[in-house]
């Protein structure tokens, strides 16, 4: 079924999305073991720039009704040597462009709710795929090719040598609504049989609480990385295991498949399923850094008390639902990360964030903080 489904389905598609959200947010905040939560809306304005830090500056958005697209880069002279290894570091968030966010966001009114509106607390966007490169901006930025294979949506821009500036500069995307310029990336998925691509055939990303309440959640940072995941996770994906591709549909169905593949990775669904992957994102950010040498220790996994207090700034949490028209194959299936073991335990995601700014504030509040239910352009009715 296409992502775009009738309005008439949509509650169901948002109720059942959420709940596996919460499902799996759950496993991860256990896995990761959030310590106690200190009040994130006190300490949301301290920012303190770490040492050593590489200095980034986003300049302002281009206009949402301007779509540009960045000039094919040109390849790099070979000079014989072997390739750099990237280096990863801490990257302080701009204080002042930070403060002015937050102020902005705190003096923004609550637009009037239409009646019918849901209340689940999220907004979304929907992407259709843009590109294939075996480039990783935020783990091997300006190393072309240093990466294993990835499926990019959202912004048509990305490759290895892309910032944040340049996701504000270059705004042509395959998001809706377009006012979101962010590119977000996962390991291409091969069959097995054909080692030909398969690619996402829906990729809807939703920003939401996942916990019972909204309590001090404030707009996601201009620039911020993350990455859900982990890339060298190697191990079975059996029928029943954790971080495994499942089969959906708007309606109930066995999850596991009606069938496994030869090696047991991968469901083959039954009708009218198709393969389906949730990621969930962490939903704390430590109110410094908009990425960390593992592009992890910046951000954190909550709970519904707060946020860890080393991650005192409780953000929208992402979660990737992604959608391939595919039911599966005796063969299977590997990703781009694994594709000796042919499992899907190496599943992972990256997410470079840019918005127009605001357009990310209206949206946390009004449908995050709020807790009503958002569709790519604000209210669901």
């Amino acid at each position: 079924m296409s992502i775009t489904e009738p309005k008439r389905r949509r509650a169901a598609v948002l109720v059942s999305a959420a709940v596996v959200a919460i499902i799996v947010a759950a496993i991860a905040v256990h896995l990761n073991g959030s310590s106690s939560a200190a009040g994130p809306a006190a300490n949301v304005a301290q920012i303190v720039t770490p040492s050593p830090s590489v200095p980034v500056s986003v300049s302002g958005s281009v206009p949402s009704s301007v779509s540009v697209s960045k000039p094919p880069a040109s390849k790099p002279a070979a000079t014989g040597k072997a390739a750099p290894v990237a280096k990863g570091g801490w990257i302080p968030v701009d204080p002042a462009a930070w403060q002015k966010q937050v102020a902005a966001f705190q003096a923004r009114k609550v637009d009037p709710v239409p009646a019918g509106v849901g209340n689940l607390p999220e907004f979304r966007a929907d992407c259709t795929y843009s590109h294939r490169r075996a480039d990783d901006p935020i783990v091997f930025p300006g190393l072309p090719g240093a990466s294993h294979m990835h499926s990019f949506v959202g912004n048509k821009a990305v490759d290895a040598d892309t910032t944040a500036a340049d996701l504000t500069r270059y705004t042509a995307t395959t998001c809706k609504p377009v006012v979101d310029h962010s590119s977000y990336w996962v390991p291409a998925l091969y069959d097995a049989a054909t080692k030909k691509p398969v690619e996402t055939t829906g990729f809807r990303v939703y920003y939401r609480s996942i916990r019972n309440n909204s309590k001090g959640v404030m707009p996601i940072p201009t620039g911020l990385r993350m990455i859900a995941g982990d890339a060298k996770k190697k191990v079975p994906t059996p029928r029943g295991a954790q971080g495994q591709f499942y089969c959906a549909f708007y309606g109930p169905g066995d999850l596991d498949g009606v069938a496994r593949s030869t090696n047991g990775n991968w469901p083959i669904c039954g009708e009218p399923a198709t393969l389906h992957f949730m990621l969930q994102f962490p939903d704390c950010w430590d109110g410094k850094n908009l990425d960390s040498p593992n592009h992890k220790d910046h951000v954190a996994y909550g709970s519904d008390s707060g946020c860890p207090a080393g991650h005192p700034v409780r953000i929208p949490a992402l979660t990737f639902d992604i959608q391939y028209g595919v039911k599966g194959t005796q063969q299977g299936y590997y990703l781009s990360s694994d594709p000796v073991g042919r499992s899907a335990s190496s599943m992972h995601g990256d997410a470079f964030l840019v918005w127009d700014t605001d357009a990310m504030n209206k949206r946390t509040k009004d449908c995050v903080v709020q807790r009503r239910t958002c569709d790519n352009n604000g209210y669901l009715d």
